[in-house]
C-alpha cells in the first residue's frame, strides 16, 4: 500500500509495536493492560527477548548490575525475581524476560517470526499501514518502535567472505544451538564489547585462537560475582528509593561519587580514586571518578594513562601489551567495554593477536583470512564487527511519512528527531530510546520505561481531548538536533571514530547519535514539555491542526 490510499478509518489496532524485547514487552503491558488499547506486537525472531534473544555468543552478559538492569514498573516483580549473579548472563536475562511475558500474559498479543518491511503513513485514514515479509498488512493508529539500538549487525565488509569453506558466525546472530570450538582454529575479528566477551570464552576452548584487532579498547574490570543476599535484601527493602536515585543519576544507576576534576586533586588522591573504582568494577570506573574526563583532554589523559598502565600489568608479553593499549583515542570516547580476565587471555599459549591497523585484512579466502603480511588458515571465523547502531534498525523498516517522504531521505545527513522520540513529518510514530535520546548511555530498562510512559501519557492525552494525531513541529525538531549536537561538540567524543558517531559504517553520516546531557536533564526536559501542554508538538483533531496551551492540556 502507498500513502494516500483510502478505506475505512477503522484501524486493526490502536497501537502497533515493533519488537518484543524489553521495550516491546513493557509497551504491550502498559498500553494493553493499563490503558485498555488494542495492541499487536510484531517480532522478527521466533521468540521474545530482543537483544538477549539474538546475542547468545559465549560470554554474553550485561554490564549494568542485575538489580538495576530490570523493570521497575511492578513492585511484585521486583520482589519475586532472584538474580544469581551481580551481572547477569544472557541466558538469565532471557529467562527473566520470559518470566515477565508469562507473568503478564503477553505472548497472546505477540506475532513472532514476522519481520516488518514497510510502515507507511496514510494521511487520508490517519493511520499507519505496516507490512511484513509474508505480504500481510496491518493498520494502527499509533506506531511504536521497540526495535532496539543494537539490533542490526554490521554487514561483513571483507571481500571473499562467501568463499570461506569453514564456519562463519556473527556475534549479533548467534546459533541458538551453540557452537563447539574444541580443537578448532578460530579467528575472531573485532575487539569491541561483544568481541571482548567472546574472546575470553573462546580462548578457553579453541585449539588455537587468533584475534584480529583494528583498534584496542580501554576495557576495565566488570567485577562480577555471585549475588550478595545481604545487599540484594537491602535493595529490595528500599527499591522505590533506589530507583529514584538511579533515575537521578547520569546513566540510570545509583552512582554519585564523581569528583569535579581529575586535575583538581593531588596525584595520590587521583590514584586512590581510580584504584577504588577499578576494584569496584563496572560502570563506576567510567562514571564515578571525575566529571571532566570526557570534556578536558588533560583530565582524560590521567585516566587513559592509568588504564594503559593496568593493561601492561596483566599482559606478560610487553609487545602484545602495547598492541592492547589504546593510544589513538581518549578513554570513554568509545562505548566502554568491561571484562573478566580478558587481558590474561593473551597470556595463553593458544592465543595470538594480529594488529589489523598495521597489517590490514585484505580479503577472506577459502581457507581463512588474508592480511597485508600473509595468509592465516582457520576452521571458524567469528565476526564481532558491531552494529549499524541507533538509526540502522529504523531505516531497515521502510518507514514512509507524510506525502510519501521516506525516513531514509529525511535522515540522509543524520537523524532528525524531537527528544529522540518523535519525527517531524511522521505523525504518531514513537521511537523508544531513539537516536538523540540518552538511550545507550542510560540504564536501558529505565530508559525504556521513561519513553513508554511518555508515549502512553501522550496517547491518553490525545484520546481524552478528542484528538487524532501528534507530531513535532519542524522548529522544535531543529532546535533539539542543534541542542544535542551542541552538547556533543562540548565533549571529546566527536574526535573519535566510534559507533556513537556513526563512524563504523561506511557512508553513514558522522554525527553523534546519543544525547549527552544525561538522564536527569533529559527527564526534566521531557517533563517540562508535558507540563507546557506538549510544547513543540502539533496535535490535530479531524484533520485540523492545533497546538494546546497548558490550560487546555
Amino acid at each position: 500500500m502507498t500513502a494516500g490510499q483510502t478505506s475505512t478509518s477503522t484501524a486493526d489496532y490502536d497501537a502497533i509495536v515493533i519488537g518484543a524485547g524489553f521495550a516491546g514487552l513493557y509497551a504491550l503491558h502498559k498500553l494493553r493492560d493499563q490503558m485498555g488499547l488494542r495492541v499487536r506486537v510484531f517480532e522478527a525472531g521466533d521468540d521474545l527477548g530482543g537483544t538477549w534473544y539474538w546475542n547468545r555468543y559465549p560470554g554474553a552478559r550485561c554490564d549494568i548490575e542485575s538489580i538495576h538492569y530490570s523493570y521497575s514498573f511492578s513492585a511484585e516483580l521486583e520482589q519475586e525475581w532472584e538474580w544469581s549473579e551481580k551481572y547477569a548472563s544472557q541466558p538469565e536475562i532471557l529467562a527473566y524476560l520470559n518470566h515477565v511475558a508469562d507473568r503478564f500474559n503477553l505472548r497472546d498479543d505477540i506475532e513472532f517470526a514476522t519481520r516488518i518491511t514497510s510502515a507507511v503513513w496514510n494521511d487520508d485514514r490517519g493511520l499507519w499501514q505496516v507490512g511484513s515479509g509474508d505480504g500481510s498488512v496491518s493498520t494502527g493508529r499509533y506506531l511504536i518502535s521497540g526495535a532496539g539500538n543494537l539490533s542490526v549487525p554490521k554487514n561483513p565488509e571483507f571481500d571473499g567472505i562467501d568463499t570461506f569453506v569453514g564456519e562463519v558466525y556473527l556475534t549479533g546472530k548467534w546459533p541458538h544451538e551453540g557452537v563447539d570450538f574444541t580443537g578448532k582454529r578460530v579467528a575472531v575479528i573485532g575487539t569491541g564489547s561483544s568481541g571482548i566477551q567472546a574472546i575470553t570464552e573462546i580462548g578457553k576452548q579453541a585449539g588455537h585462537l587468533t584475534v584480529f584487532q583494528r583498534t584496542p579498547n580501554y576495557a576495565t574490570p566488570l567485577g562480577n560475582a555471585p549475588s550478595d543476599p545481604v545487599r540484594v535484601g537491602q535493595v529490595k527493602a528500599n527499591y522505590p528509593a533506589v530507583r529514584d536515585v538511579a533515575r537521578s543519576s547520569f546513566i540510570g544507576v545509583p552512582y554519585d561519587q564523581a569528583h569535579p576534576s581529575a586535575l583538581g586533586v593531588s596525584p595520590e588522591t587521583r590514584r586512590r580514586i581510580f584504584d577504588e573504582c577499578w576494584d569496584e568494577g563496572g560502570f563506576r570506573f567510567f562514571i564515578d571518578t571525575f566529571q571532566d574526563v570526557l570534556f578536558d583532554k588533560a583530565a582524560n589523559d590521567t585516566v587513559s594513562n592509568y588504564v594503559r598502565e593496568r593493561i601492561r600489568e596483566r599482559v606478560s608479553d610487553p609487545v602484545v601489551a602495547e598492541k592492547l593499549s589504546p593510544t589513538n583515542h581518549p578513554y570513554g570516547t568509545k562505548r566502554p567495554p568491561f571484562e573478566t580476565n580478558y587481558y590474561e587471555t593473551y597470556n595463553r599459549d593458544n592465543v595470538r593477536l594480529i594488529d589489523v591497523a598495521s597489517s590490514p585484512i585484505t580479503a577472506v579466502t577459502e581457507n581463512g583470512v588474508r592480511t597485508a603480511e600473509g595468509d592465516y588458515d582457520f576452521d571458524v571465523i567469528v565476526l564481532a564487527t558491531g552494529f549499524d547502531a541507533m538509526t540502522g534498525p529504523l531505516l531497515d523498516m521502510g518507514i514512509v511519512g507524510r506525502d510519501g517522504r521516506k525516513l531514509s531521505d529525511k535522515w540522509v545527513d543524520g537523524p532528525h528527531t524531537y527528544l529522540g522520540l518523535t519525527i517531524h513529518g511522521f505523525p504518531n510514530l514513537f521511537l523508544i530510546t531513539g537516536p538523540q535520546s540518552p538511550s545507550v548511555l542510560y540504564n536501558m530498562p529505565l530508559a525504556i520505561e521513561d519513553h513508554v510512559d511518555f508515549v502512553a501519557d501522550a496517547i491518553d492525552h490525545l484520546r481524552r481531548n478528542g484528538l487524532d494525531t501528534m507530531e513535532p513541529t519542524l522548529d522544535a525538531e531543529t532546535k533539539w538536533v542543534d541542542h544535542a549536537n551542541e552538547l556533543a561538540q562540548a565533549t571529546l567524543l566527536p574526535g573519535t571514530d566510534s559507533w556513537w558517531m556513526g563512524a563504523n559504517i561506511p557512508g553513514k553520516p558522522r554525527v553523534c547519535l546519543v544525547y549527552l546531557g544525561g538522564a536527569p536533564a533529559y527527564r526534566e526536559i521531557c517533563a517540562d514539555v508535558v507540563d507546557k501542554g506538549y510544547e513543540g508538538f502539533t496535535l490535530s483533531c479531524e484533520g485540523v491542526a492545533r497546538q494546546l496551551t497548558p490550560t487546555q492540556a
